[in-house]
């Protein structure tokens, strides 16, 4: 295969949608014959038999043991060839950064994480040059195959440009900064490997898609926490004009004073923190409670300056009334925001990952239930709001995935 082009892959080709439509079905049903090809696609054998041949021909897929025969010649099944090449993941979590090696059907081939960098650019940048030197360092007898470069980050990621706008904490409000240094220049310059920057959500929700769902699940939300959500509209990732598609709520620093309502302390359209303001939520309980603080630290071995998500969880899952009611809250927060987004894109299916899904599952069924109280009853019927399948690997093998399919698609 020739070195593909990563810059410009929002719009494909009929030509290159047929390879990627074949080459998927291939990938998640393999091994497949021809005409069972044919059949799900619609399209008549001998054109599929075409892109077939050159398929083989670029050692992307290989011809296996010939299929049961209902009379007649017995059809040769297809597999994907994992081996024709390899991609490099990278996805920024709330409470790490994941590095991942994967073959052309997703598998994991090498793994390896550190916590989450503090919220500087260029510290980031340093840690995703770091982790993908690690990679790259343990997958020697792999370094040869390896196609492509794929990072998930957070931010408003210019389809354009390429250009970055960092979400930047100013005193006390959220803006977006313009990032001068460029991490696909960065990361290329050094690797001299193509490389995809797309934002979190969206490598998390095509990822979902790509590696867990039903192929017949086309229209999918995923929250990555309560900021930002990965949308895909017909089976198509939707970024918008731009690319900055996603960003779930409003914000006017300049009259924020205006935009509070009572639950929650702020209305549900307004800008929260990535975790929810669950950490916020959880230090003024234990500020107020000391008794209950004592057993909350002596559970998660923390105290007031380092509580994190993390302990928070691990409290939860001891029953700790403090946490349990942080996230009871949050859980309705959630499910009110996601309840409006329900109404305006009638999904099949919400995932909720980014981290969250270490909530556990009364935060999942508070959650539901409350999108259910919120949205419209025509809209949740056949409604799937589920935990990510993919979890902390999520936004990683979703960055991955969009380079295998841009390698699906510039075959020839």
């Amino acid at each position: 295969m020739r070195p593909i082009d990563l810059t410009n892959s929002s719009e494909f080709s009929e030509k290159e949608r047929r390879n990627i439509d074949i080459l998927e079905i291939i990938r998640r049903r393999g091994p497949i014959s021809r005409p069972d090809i044919s059949k799900e696609m619609g399209v008549n054998v001998v054109t599929i038999s075409n892109y077939i041949d050159e398929f083989i021909r670029q050692n992307l897929i290989y011809e296996k043991e010939l299929d049961v025969s209902e009379g007649g010649r017995r059809p040769v099944l297809l597999d994907l060839n994992p081996q024709a090449g390899y991609v490099i993941g990278v996805g920024l979590n709330l409470m790490n950064m994941v590095g991942l090696l994967v073959d052309l059907k997703g598998n994991i081939i090498t793994k390896t994480q550190i916590a989450r960098p503090r919220p500087s650019v260029r510290e980031i940048a340093e840690c995703l040059l770091e982790i993908i030197r690690q990679i790259l360092r343990r997958s020697k007898e792999y370094t040869d195959n390896i196609k492509g470069i794929g990072v998930g980050i957070a931010g408003l990621v210019n389809k354009k440009t390429g250009s970055i706008n960092w979400p930047q904490r100013m005193d006390h409000y959220y803006t977006y900064t313009s990032v001068e240094l460029s991490l696909k220049d960065l990361i290329e310059n050094e690797f001299n490997l193509p490389t995809l920057i797309e934002n979190d959500a969206t490598c998390a929700c095509f990822g979902e898609h790509w590696l867990s769902l039903e192929r017949s699940f086309k229209n999918v939300i995923y929250m990555f926490s309560g900021v930002g959500c990965g949308i895909m509209v017909n089976g198509d990732i939707y970024t918008g004009t731009n690319g900055y598609a996603g960003e779930v709520s409003i914000y006017n620093y300049k009259e924020d004073n205006l935009f509070n309502c009572a639950f929650g302390k702020d209305c549900f359209l307004k800008r929260w923190e990535m975790d929810l303001g669950i950490v916020d939520d959880i230090k003024a309980m234990l500020i107020k409670n000391k008794e209950e603080a004592k057993e909350f630290f002596k559970l998660t071995s923390s105290n007031i300056d380092n509580v994190d998500l993390r302990s928070v969880f691990i409290a939860n899952r001891a029953n700790n009334p403090i946490a349990v009611s942080a996230l009871e809250m949050a859980a309705k927060r959630l499910g009110i925001k996601i309840a409006y987004l329900v109404n305006l894109f009638n999904p099949q299916v919400v995932i909720v990952g980014g981290g969250l899904e270490e909530a556990g599952d009364n935060f999942l069924n508070n959650l539901n239930s409350t999108v259910r109280d919120w949205a419209f009853w025509e809209m949740t019927q056949d409604l799937k709001i589920i935990y990510s399948q993919l979890r902390e690997n999520a936004v990683a093998l979703g960055a991955a995935s969009l380079v295998t399919q841009r390698i699906f698609a510039h075959l020839w």
